[in-house]
């Protein structure tokens, strides 16, 4: 897995990216196709104590960043194998302007401080 925050592409079905992608204190980590379909999600114990309705949107939040993610990583993909920029446009997949406002918002309109600094190791 990737450090907490981080994201980073994987090779995923039919050749085409995932992006594994974690919370700041990396106690959730999901991996996600481009369309935000989970491959794989860890959670760790402690986060199952937490309030269900916060637990569920931390990992929609997870899940959106690594398909955020995923989608660019694709989009440069097809970038590297020839698509025009107007092909590139009509698929829908995010720039990396879109991913990097995306995130800057989330920041900004979620609480994403962990609930505690301490983890068991």
């Amino acid at each position: 897995m990737t450090e907490a925050g981080a994201s980073s592409p994987d090779s995923g079905e039919g050749g085409w990216p995932s992006v594994t992608s974690a919370n700041p204190s990396g106690s959730i980590r999901v991996r996600t196709t481009e369309q935000g379909l989970p491959l794989a999600v860890k959670v760790e114990s402690a986060e199952l104590h937490r309030d269900p309705t916060q637990l569920a949107g931390e990992l929609l939040r997870v899940c959106q960043r690594a398909a955020a993610r995923a989608g660019l990583a694709k989009r440069k993909q097809l970038e590297e194998a020839g698509m025009s920029a107007a092909g590139l446009a009509r698929t829908g997949l995010p720039t990396e302007a879109d991913v990097a406002r995306q995130e800057i918002v989330e920041e900004q309109d979620y609480d994403t401080e962990p609930q505690s600094w301490l983890r068991t190791v």
